[in-house]
């Protein structure tokens, strides 16, 4: 398995720090990974060397505000106008880059939890071409509660600035998370069985901060895009989609991840999946079932190729 990172310098200038492994041959297909909040794409490292065993290329890059991306700019903020684009756009222009680089090789998409609502909001726009997509700790819920959410975002905005960072919003959105699993141990109890991964975690220097008061209002704003059945119904019917996560995730609450199922379903999507794990809680890949997890999504991979090679789509940069 080989390892090496590179910047991807954006169209705006910010230095964007993507990690890749591979197995150092020609890839079977490459998988284009957008992490969640508060983490990095350094964590996955251990899902890359997986792949690589498989003969697929991993390419996950740093969000804006997060990782070694946050080293040139804010920690937890996207931009100070038009964010949510702008997250859009590097994984446009890192897809463009993949293409390049490996002009006719399958590509999927995976978006864990934050990363997810990025992946489907790039979709509504940029899904022909792509192989698949996975969704990993999502969510589904009214557009109502993102517009009143919202609302509270731009209050604090205008209480402490954009760059302000507020313990309300992060008790209304993370409060109640480790409520399901008192007694605590930690903090972040919510995101895995694994004791051991909730502590490198916390550990981590790169990992667990507050976002700024502008991300938030990006992201809120961004769910409300993404929410309504006629905007999902943009995403390319024939697009394979996998829905997966755990059945204990407070993001979702397990049945959150069920109504996008439905959601996507109901857009007119004809090859939508659903996968929970019992018990399970919010990072699958830091879960203790996580080599099941794994061994699931790279069959999962396997399969979509197979059918794709009797049903190709039109592949675009």
């Amino acid at each position: 398995m080989h390892h090496q990172t590179f910047t991807l310098t954006t169209h705006d200038n910010v230095p964007v720090h993507v990690n890749h492994w591979s197995s150092g041959a020609t890839p079977r297909a490459v998988v284009m990974l957008a992490h969640g909040m508060g983490e990095h794409s350094g964590r996955y490292a251990d899902f890359g060397q997986a792949l690589a065993e498989n003969g697929i290329d991993l390419y996950a890059l740093d969000q804006r505000g997060h990782g070694l991306t946050a080293q040139h700019d804010i920690v937890g903020h996207f931009a100070h106008h038009g964010g949510w684009q702008r997250v859009q756009d590097d994984l446009h222009q890192l897809r463009q880059l993949i293409h390049h680089q490996h002009h006719h090789t399958p590509l999927f998409l995976f978006g864990h939890s934050m990363g997810s609502y990025i992946a489907q909001a790039y979709l509504l726009t940029h899904s022909a071409g792509l192989h698949g997509v996975v969704l990993s700790g999502s969510n589904y819920q009214p557009v109502s509660l993102y517009r009143a959410a919202r609302l509270i975002a731009r209050f604090e905005g205008w209480r402490q600035g954009p760059l302000g960072r507020s313990a309300l919003i992060e008790w209304l959105s993370f409060g109640s998370f480790n409520k399901a699993f008192k007694p605590n141990r930690t903090p972040f109890d919510w995101l895995s069985r694994d004791a051991a991964q909730v502590d490198a975690y916390i550990a981590d220097p790169l990992c667990g901060f507050r976002c700024t008061n502008q991300l938030w209002i990006d992201l809120l704003g961004g769910l409300q895009e993404i929410t309504p059945i006629s905007q999902l119904a943009r995403i390319d019917a024939r697009l394979p989609i996998l829905v997966i996560g755990g059945e204990c995730d407070p993001v979702s609450a397990g049945k959150r991840q069920k109504d996008l199922a439905c959601a996507l379903r109901h857009a007119g999507l004809r090859h939508v999946q659903l996968n929970l794990y019992p018990d399970a809680r919010h990072e699958l890949l830091h879960e203790t079932n996580r080599a099941d997890v794994t061994f699931f999504l790279i069959d999962w991979l396997n399969q979509t190729l197979a059918a794709s090679r009797s049903h190709p789509t039109k592949e675009t940069a």
